[in-house]
């Protein structure tokens, strides 16, 4: 319906933002509207490349914070962005798989929840096509969520939390100097 429903702000200096891009550690604070802290996201640093499968990208989510109800690991893969949604027990419950290529012109990139045996498709992270002047001349992303409405509530937020971890891992410029931030609009449906 177009309501601002959460507001997530990054904690993170300016020289690990603009220097380690990427690969960068930050934890980033998501309140509501009333400005209470609900989620809080937590990541170390870690080499964004698939050559070193020991560095492997990892999110912790607590909510409340200090509570932690699950975790995004990255999986290895060659060529396929892979990745694990796992409760607070690190067992898992869903997989996420994404393109071999995590950028398209002209088109939404979609990065696809899976059950746990992958046959399955049962909702999408997806960074949606914004045009071609938003797209070149702005940092102006939007992203949509999509997951079942029977799926455990905890769960949704591991999974608005892969959403955060997709986006830096994959979507953000590395070098950004002459911007200090960049504005990020998710849409989550059911």
């Amino acid at each position: 319906m177009g309501q601002r429903v959460y507001f997530a702000a990054e904690q993170n200096d300016c020289c690990t933002r603009n220097f380690c891009g990427a690969a960068r550690p930050f934890a980033i604070t998501i309140v509501d509207n009333a400005g209470r802290e609900i989620i809080r996201l937590s990541r170390p640093y870690r080499c964004s490349s698939c050559f070193f499968p020991c560095c492997l990208q990892k999110l912790q989510v607590e909510a409340p914070p200090g509570t932690t109800i699950g975790f995004v690991k990255q999986n290895w893969h060659p060529c396929l962005p892979k990745f694990t949604i796992q409760n607070e027990r690190e067992e898992d419950v869903l997989k996420i798989q994404g393109p071999c290529v995590p950028c398209r012109c002209c088109s939404d990139v979609n990065f696809e929840l899976k059950s746990l045996d992958e046959i399955s498709v049962v909702g999408k992270i997806s960074k949606q096509w914004s045009g071609y002047v938003k797209e070149a001349f702005t940092d102006a992303d939007n992203f949509g969520v999509q997951f079942p409405m029977d799926l455990d509530v905890k769960m949704k937020a591991v999974v608005l939390g892969a959403c955060f971890l997709i986006v830096s891992t994959f979507f953000t410029v590395t070098v950004r100097l002459s911007k200090l931030g960049a504005r990020l609009h998710i849409d989550i449906l059911p």
